[in-house]
């Protein structure tokens, strides 16, 4: 091979050697890589636990059907220190209940597992009952740390273990799981301060790092929770109980109720999750932030007989960096859903409450939220007249300008009736329609002027019809004949009719009733403020008498808050009207009119523009 060759090849090799370094991964693609490897890892490996499990209770049915010779104590131990090695000692022990408890809160902590077992809320009842209201009780929570140890070859959970109590008082529990190592062990901190409803906690690993596998480098933190029922109607629950779950770059984000489905959360590590019911929610969140590998939330919906109404659940990853000492912080909330208290943890945990949707949830945050707080001390029904008179008195203007708009219309029907006299039935509709708008802008009236400030209220409309069916401060609040404004009153329960059952519901609502009768007078004052346009859009008059029908079918099933606040908007406008005709006569805004019609018209050059395309329409029809 002469020299040309060689250099040839080697200059070949070079380019090749500089190629395969820059195309190679970068250090943090070989870590990612990396803990991607070992994610798969421990996922096979809970595969093969699971597997090995199933194998087991095989084994066990089979040995129920063909029964072996009994096994020695001896055997068993032996097995035992096998499958656990440093963890024997905390194999067995006394299932001890630990209580930290405050004004709001009780928290009972089992030694077994070191999980929060029980959680009552001391200011809130089910309703028929004065004891404090269990937001989840033994046996419906699980709490569970997982963790790789041995270099693989073990999977354990701090559910399998008994931790011993190492400090005890009414506000702090310090727990610990100890091993057959000095000093190797983990503890379980909870911490409750004297007020609130938020509950620290920690979990701490000292000498731990000779124990955990190496190339692990995040543990499993899993908490399951069966929603109960708490309220009076389980199917309004079921409509809302979700998981809610907020990451640290994006806006919180949930799971549809009412569905069953299961979500990972990749898109960054996560800042909180929250188990969300009607009223109530058990939230947990960390500052360090949960990893997002591995990390799941859950929901899964349980039959319409079960006791429960859902499960939540919920896969968190914990970093581990196998230090000598190594600590993780986070923090639980078990409390209602009031608006003003989540706010004050600044994480958009308030974002679990329903405002409404964009524009119309300022509504709810600036007017009726606040006035609902400060306004505590009073009956919510009276709470509720004063919110209706705070509105309707913003919206005078509003509805001053729609008064006025009909009075205008009414008082041109001699003019709009010679119009229609006119043309009669046969007429061209597009020539007829011209000759109304120029009478109309004669006259100085536009028949738009009372349509437009009606839409403008239906911001508010939509904005309480999202917030008051979950707003706590109207939660167990009696007024009048209801019982709880946060739920359907009923003065007659009929029970099953086929039909009548799925349109309107079992039962009658009072406050729903008051509400139809009141937006039918409403409707029917209205259309005889205004006859000419009923003449114009027939189909219009027919949508304007459903439209109420409609609405009670859906507001018997709906809180009798909203159902108040409607008829009382409805009476309130009643009275505005009666007032504003006592001192706007229909003769002076005739007068007022006629006065306008004797005045030159004033054509903008849009209009102009508008009638020459309408003339030539015309002309193009001949």
């Amino acid at each position: 091979m002469d020299k040309k060759s060689l250099l040839g090849l080697g200059l070949i090799a070079l380019i090749m050697g500089v190629w395969l370094y820059l195309s190679g991964p970068s250090e943090a693609q070989i870590k990612q890589a990396k803990k991607q490897r070992d994610s798969m890892d421990l996922v096979e490996r809970k595969a093969f636990e699971k597997q090995r499990q199933e194998q087991a209770n095989k084994a066990i049915s089979n040995a129920s059907l063909n029964p072996l010779p009994l096994e020695s104590d001896s055997v068993k131990n032996n097995r035992e220190r096998e499958q656990y090695r440093d963890f024997l000692p905390a194999r067995h022990g006394l299932d001890t209940h630990c209580v930290l408890e405050n004004q709001q809160l009780k928290v009972i902590i089992s030694t077994k597992g070191g999980i929060i077992q029980q959680v009552y809320l001391s200011s809130y009842h089910r309703p028929g009952s004065k004891q404090p209201l269990p937001l989840f009780i033994a046996d419906s929570s699980q709490m569970n740390l997982q963790w790789s140890a041995y270099n693989s070859t073990r999977i354990f959970e701090s559910a399998e273990f008994y931790f011993k109590i190492i400090e005890h008082s009414k506000s702090h529990v310090k727990l610990r799981l100890e091993t057959a190592r000095k000093g190797s062990f983990m503890e379980l901190n909870y911490r409750l301060p004297d007020q609130g409803f938020n509950v620290e906690s920690s979990w701490s690993f000292t000498g731990m790092q000779s124990i955990i596998t190496e190339n692990v480098d995040q543990l499993q933190w899993n908490w399951s929770v069966l929603y109960p029922s708490q309220e009076l109607h389980k199917s309004k629950e079921r409509e809302v109980a979700t998981v809610y779950f907020k990451n640290t770059v994006e806006d919180p984000d949930n799971i549809n109720p009412m569905t069953s489905e299961r979500q990972e959360i990749q898109e960054a590590d996560v800042e909180w999750v929250s188990f969300k019911q009607q009223f109530f929610n058990a939230t947990v969140w960390s500052k360090q932030g949960f990893l997002k590998s591995g990390s799941v939330v859950e929901l899964q919906q349980r039959p319409e007989n079960h006791t429960a109404l859902a499960r939540a659940h919920t896969e968190l990853g914990i970093p581990y960096r196998h230090q000598a000492q190594e600590q993780f912080k986070y923090q639980f909330y078990f409390g209602p859903n009031h608006y003003p208290t989540l706010q004050q943890y600044n994480m958009q945990l308030e974002a679990i409450i329903p405002t409404g949707w964009s524009i119309f949830s300022y509504i709810n945050k600036w007017l009726v939220i606040p006035l609902f707080n400060a306004l505590d001390s009073l009956n919510m029904g009276w709470v509720i007249l004063i919110l209706t008179l705070i509105v309707k008195v913003l919206l005078f203007p509003i509805a001053y300008k729609t008064y006025m708009s009909g009075a205008k219309m009414r008082v041109l029907k001699p003019e709009t009736d010679q119009l229609n006299a006119k043309f009669g039935s046969n007429a061209d509709p597009l020539k007829k329609q011209q000759e109304q708008m120029a009478l109309y802008r004669k006259a100085g009236v536009n028949p738009l002027s009372g349509c437009i400030p009606l839409l403008l209220q239906f911001p508010i409309l939509i904005a309480l019809f999202n917030f008051v069916p979950a707003a706590i401060e109207l939660r167990q609040k009696p007024f009048l004949w209801a019982e709880d404004l946060s739920t359907y009153d009923s003065i007659w329960t009929f029970g099953e009719l086929p039909f009548i059952n799925w349109a309107y519901g079992d039962h009658i609502s009072l406050f729903a009733a008051l509400m139809f009768v009141s937006t039918i007078v409403y409707t029917y004052m209205n259309s005889n403020m205004m006859p000419q346009q009923n003449n114009q859009m027939p189909g219009m008059k027919f949508m304007m008498y459903f439209m109420p029908v409609i609405f009670l079918a859906v507001m018997n099933k709906y809180a009798a808050g909203l159902s108040w606040y409607y008829f009382l908007a409805n009476m309130i406008t009643f009275g505005q009207n009666y007032v504003i005709k006592w001192f706007v006569s229909d003769a002076s805004i005739r007068a007022k009119l006629e006065e306008n019609m004797k005045k030159p018209l004033k054509v903008s050059g849009f209009q102009k523009r508008l009638e020459e395309m309408a003339r030539q329409r015309q002309q193009l029809k001949k």
